[in-house]
């Protein structure tokens, strides 16, 4: 058998499942581009892409609404089934967030206390899958705020490298809801289980570089420029590592530290060239592997995280659905009324008054723990 004389069809078919449609540039949307391979001297490789993943929604921190989530799940497709991308980068617009999870303006005014939740967490899951399905590697470049459910699709993504001015964590007991859009599922593998267990329940924000030191995070990078010269972020302490016995590498610094350190970081310009430069670096080397053999030794590693999201996923979804009419309910709703009453939960110690006496979830309930209006 001569394979130059083989027949096959000419030219390339087109394996996308969605059209342009799902993207835009007006927030809030997904963007989606395709940027050159860059090599070692910065120089375009031709026909070479990187798919560049991008939420846009700065004004609220980048959580994503339901038509960002069907927008996420079309770029995975798309950049799956385009031979010409070699890596997947999953970030956001801005220097604040990378994503602080779903969008809470939408959860508390249209979601809460329906059942149409169950069909959102259905695209939810679909974003998830999307990510673990990619036939590219994922990087996570994380710009800013990875908090609550951008935790987990950031956890969904294969590797990730971090401004150091980000922290991560999850949010969901303290706002109405539980961790389960992969957090309880992905950080045990992460940060082995009692730090998963601590991630996932004490709704504690952690820096980059302690990130980095729980093996959570590939890579923290400088982002902040002083004097023309990069700089640590100043409000993690990145010069010691142990001090009185105690791990503190990574830690928050405090008192008068802290406000120095936040002084420092306002006279401080950001600058992303170095973790773009790393970025780089990474996709250079995923190019430059055989990409089968490279989506084989992916999947292989994927495949323990997918087994178990894939069995709790439709369970969860159903006690997500059925938690919006009442703990999210009220989390969500206090989040979204903030401004007005100045402060973003609820009282926590009268909910628990509540539920010890067995109060039925009525009207009474809700305005005994809700936090009154500001009177102006």
């Amino acid at each position: 058998m001569d394979l130059n004389k083989w027949p096959r069809e000419t030219g390339v078919k087109d394996h996308n499942l969605f059209g342009d449609e799902f993207f835009g540039t007006e927030p809030p949307c997904v963007m989606y581009e395709k940027r050159p391979v860059l090599d070692p001297e910065g120089k375009p490789v031709e026909g070479l892409y990187s798919a560049w993943i991008i939420f846009n929604n700065p004004a609220q921190y980048n959580s994503y609404t339901t038509e960002m989530v069907k927008g996420a799940i079309a770029a995975f497709n798309r950049a799956s089934m385009d031979n010409s991308v070699t890596t997947v980068v999953f970030t956001a617009v801005g220097d604040r967030a990378f994503c602080t999870g779903g969008n809470t303006k939408e959860y508390a005014e249209y979601y809460s206390m329906t059942f149409e939740y169950s069909l959102y967490m259905d695209l939810f899951n679909g974003m998830v899958d999307a990510i673990l399905n990619c036939k590219k590697p994922v990087i996570c470049r994380v710009n800013g705020m990875r908090v609550a459910g951008g935790q987990e699709i950031g956890t969904a993504c294969d590797l990730t490298i971090a401004s150091d001015l980000a922290v991560f964590g999850q949010a969901g007991p303290r706002h109405g809801s539980a961790p389960v859009g992969g957090a309880t599922d992905f950080l045990p593998w992460f940060m082995g289980m009692e730090r998963g267990m601590w991630s996932s329940i004490s709704c504690e924000m952690i820096s980059a570089y302690k990130a980095m030191l729980w093996g959570l995070i590939i890579k923290a990078v400088p982002v902040l420029k002083l004097d023309g010269k990069f700089i640590c972020n100043p409000q993690v302490v990145t010069d010691k590592f142990v001090e009185n016995g105690q791990i503190v590498y990574g830690d928050f610094v405090t008192g008068e530290a802290a406000r120095e350190a936040k002084e420092k970081v306002k006279a401080a310009t950001v600058d992303f060239s170095l973790l773009d430069a790393e970025v780089n670096n990474f996709i250079w080397k995923f190019t430059n592997l055989f990409p089968h053999c490279l989506q084989m030794s992916i999947d292989s590693v994927r495949a323990k995280k997918k087994f178990f999201w894939d069995q709790g996923k439709v369970v969860y979804r159903h006690w997500l659905t059925a938690n919006m009419m009442s703990e999210a309910y009220l989390g969500f709703n206090a989040f979204n009324t903030k401004k007005l009453t100045g402060k973003d939960v609820i009282d926590f110690i009268e909910y628990r008054r509540q539920l010890a006496q067995a109060k039925p979830f009525t009207q009474e309930l809700v305005d005994a723990v809700m936090a009154p209006r500001i009177e102006k």
